[in-house]
């Protein structure tokens, strides 16, 4: 996945990185990185802290806003932070990268023909493994049929989920991408 999703952002990359003047060119690759990494880790803080059925709202093709707008957050900061953008220059990296790469993700991942992405995959790799086993797939139909709802107050209850992707802690806190960010810096290196 990871592999996959940096390919991503490198194709969406030119010019908003690659041809951007704010960005001298010999951080044009470590931008197109913490990119990633913001994406990647977006998604896992998203799902940690209560926010999964926004994801897989997402992936089923019944919204993505408050993912992109989340996941637009953390690309400006970390930007801000790490390259000493100001706002004007990393929100427009992030305007510009952040929504097309998450819905040529979806797009790829709905698509039957194309094996570079599954959701199987994505959720996996994004809960440490902690989702194998879990269909979640079937979590997508029901997610679209609104049948994720135990107690019929009308709000989908995804609590063991959001758990899984706590390590089990049932809290909300943010989970530390560590790992799944070793490996996609060791591809970067490639």
């Amino acid at each position: 996945m990871l592999e996959n999703l940096l390919a991503l952002v490198k194709q969406h990359a030119g010019e908003a990185v690659v041809n951007n003047p704010a960005i001298p060119n010999e951080q044009n690759d470590a931008v197109i990185l913490e990119t990633t990494e913001s994406i990647t880790g977006g998604l896992q803080n998203m799902m940690a802290s209560g926010g999964i059925t926004d994801v897989l709202k997402m992936f089923s093709g019944q919204g993505g806003s408050s993912v992109t707008q989340n996941i637009s957050a953390g690309v400006v900061q970390n930007l801000m932070n790490k390259f000493g953008l100001d706002q004007s220059a990393a929100s427009g990296i992030a305007g510009s990268l952040v929504p097309g790469i998450l819905q040529n993700l979806v797009s790829q991942t709905n698509d039957p023909g194309n094996s570079s992405f599954d959701i199987q995959g994505i959720f996996n790799s994004l809960s440490g493994g902690r989702t194998q086993g879990l269909d979640v797939q079937g979590l997508l139909g029901k997610v679209t049929q609104g049948g994720l709802d135990k107690d019929g107050d009308g709000d989908i209850d995804l609590q063991d989920l959001t758990a899984m992707f706590n390590g089990g802690a049932g809290t909300q806190q943010q989970v530390s991408s560590g790992g799944i960010l070793d490996n996609l810096k060791g591809l970067f290196a490639q």
